[in-house]
């Protein structure tokens, strides 16, 4: 009895103390979300706050949040407690880095970095009251100012030697001239006007004659002062401190403790074993040539490609509703908002990738959306299409984010953040499933799912490549268009985007792997109790959070589920 009693004391003890450190954490949380909240009030446009005095306040904030962070113990929370604590750390100390290190000083990318994020701020706008047209038309008369800060941040990184590659300079003065050179009505700003006739007149006006010569402006800017000013070398390793840098970012990216030698060799490692998969293939298929060959007729048969964008877009919504089929086998929990399929926007469609997830809302009555690149129809091949749709759509990404949104009693910062490695290597990993579900129907398609594996396992080695080891961007180029069947465009601008992006690229793999090696783990340990239902929910239960913690919470559950049967046959 007093053994008893000395363990229900020990166990009440132990509540106490975990809901106190939970508390604590909770404090920390909303004065976080406070601080957010009150930063975005404070913006001196409606684009950015990049003042200097900003910039030293949110410096000055993070020090301390993470200060007083570290200060709670992990082993004293609850298991949300420890996600929120190792979530939040995670950002925090990826925020305070990049200030510290001054990344804002190379807001361009391969995309176009804050060029593109102006689209994506706007496509969506719909200001039909009063009060959101006069914050639209705001908007726009804020933009020369935003404009002309970018521009002297650039200024500054060039004196800093913290500036973007030519070749991604290049990039962006190509968005900078599309917008020019298309008519203003059909400008991506133009387009939230179509929903306020009221202000349509003076909006255009603003448009004419204030953001077009700003853009004018910016693009003067980026060909005579920007460009003579950057470097040919495309790895970040040629900046200053650009190897540390690059070794921050896998670490964040892949939210492990990895360096970029351990990256780069797993991806050697990935390659190889792909590309053994798919000489099997080409063998079965008993095509008489070499795997060059093979990929070169993939490249040219037109039997491989759609004649119009209607009909890939077509296609790809078919591939939806067979993915959907699969989803009661799988799953346990599926979220209640749906998708559809639309084209990339044209604005951006040129240098994007083949497709992408666009997030929807059900509060703001928004469908999810997959997005498909129907811009330069030769390089989108079909047999990749049954792929890309597990991505983007479901069970990939649609899923995976949608099923977050309704994800109860997390903090706000929980359901706004998206960690790669989680989001990105579930994604690849549901390309993965849909192998074992049937999906795949033709050799060629299986040969589609493997070229897309391979083109996330070269990542592992092309990015260390080039922005640790010194590759050049042709050495690059040439690793992943001998190794996979993308078309030349897509490897091109996916090695673009690499040039970009520091490290982004090497989170699919990682996440992948780590996923497919905690599922063979929980298929050994449970053996025919193993329920892929269950464990895919679990998996998707938390959102997007590091992968350190989807492993502590899944070894959790084999610990509980292996401990069950014992406890229920005493």
């Amino acid at each position: 009895m007093r053994i008893s009693i000395c363990l229900i004391v020990c166990l009440c003890s132990s509540i106490l103390f975990s809901q106190t450190t939970d508390n604590q954490l909770d404090r920390l949380i909303k004065k976080h979300e406070q601080f957010q909240k009150e930063q975005r009030q404070s913006r001196s446009s409606e684009w950015s706050n990049l003042t200097e005095e900003a910039i030293q306040e949110r410096n000055q904030h993070l020090q301390s949040e993470i200060a007083s962070l570290q200060r709670i113990p992990t082993n004293s929370l609850s298991d949300a407690g420890q996600i929120n604590r190792e979530m939040l750390l995670l950002v925090l100390e990826d925020d305070l880095y990049n200030l510290e290190y001054e990344s804002y000083l190379m807001p361009l990318n391969a995309e176009g970095g804050f060029l593109t994020g102006m689209v994506y701020r706007t496509q969506r706008l719909q200001p039909k009251t009063e009060e959101a047209q006069e914050k639209y038309l705001k908007k726009l008369k804020a933009i020369p100012a935003y404009l002309e800060r970018q521009t002297n941040m650039l200024k500054r990184g060039v004196k800093a030697n913290k500036v973007v590659p030519k070749i991604i300079a290049q990039n962006c003065i190509g968005y900078v001239t599309d917008y020019l050179t298309i008519p203003p009505e059909d400008l991506f700003l133009a387009q939230p006007l179509q929903y306020a006739p009221a202000i349509k007149d003076q909006g255009m006006t603003l448009i004419q004659k204030e953001v077009l010569p700003a853009f004018q402006q910016f693009k003067t800017f980026l060909e005579k002062e920007y460009l003579p000013n950057v470097r040919e070398a495309v790895g970040v390793s040629n900046n200053q401190d650009g190897k540390a840098y690059y070794e921050q970012r896998v670490r964040y990216f892949t939210t492990l403790d990895m360096t970029p030698k351990e990256v780069f060799e797993t991806g050697q490692r990935e390659v190889a074993r792909i590309k053994s998969e798919m000489e099997k293939i080409i063998e079965e298929l008993e095509f008489e040539g070499s795997y060059a060959d093979f990929l070169e007729f993939l490249r040219t048969d037109e039997q491989f490609y759609a004649k119009t964008g209607e009909d890939l877009l077509a296609k790809a919504a078919w591939y939806s509703k067979k993915a959907e089929e699969i989803l009661p086998r799988y799953f346990g929990k599926l979220p209640r908002l749906p998708f559809t399929v639309n084209p990339v926007p044209d604005a951006i469609a040129p240098k994007y990738t083949g497709g992408r997830y666009s997030g929807g809302s059900m509060k703001e009555q928004r469908a999810g959306q997959y997005w498909v690149n129907t811009y330069n129809l030769p390089s989108r091949p079909l047999y990749v299409l049954p792929s890309l749709t597990l991505h983007e759509a479901v069970p990939g990404h649609h899923l995976q984010m949608s099923l977050a949104q309704e994800i109860e009693n997390v903090p706000k910062f929980r359901t706004q953040t998206y960690l790669s490695a989680f989001g990105e290597g579930w994604a690849l990993y549901t390309e993965y499933l849909g192998k074992e579900a049937g999906i795949y129907k033709t050799p060629y398609e299986d040969f589609g799912r493997l070229t897309y594996e391979m083109w996330r396992a070269c990542r592992l080695v092309v990015d260390p490549g080039m922005h640790y080891f010194g590759w050049t961007r042709q050495q690059a180029l040439d690793f992943m268009a001998s190794n996979t069947a993308l078309s030349i465009h897509e490897v091109t601008t996916e090695i673009d985007r690499y040039i970009g992006w520091p490290a982004q690229a090497v989170s699919y793999k990682i996440g992948e792997l780590k996923i497919r090696e905690l599922r063979k783990r929980a298929e050994e340990k449970l053996g025919e109790a193993f329920d892929i239902r269950a464990f895919h929910d679990l998996v998707l239960a938390n959102g997007s959070i590091p992968l350190s913690s989807l492993e502590r919470i899944i070894d959790n559950y084999l610990i509980e589920k292996v401990r069950k049967p014992i406890d229920h046959k005493r």
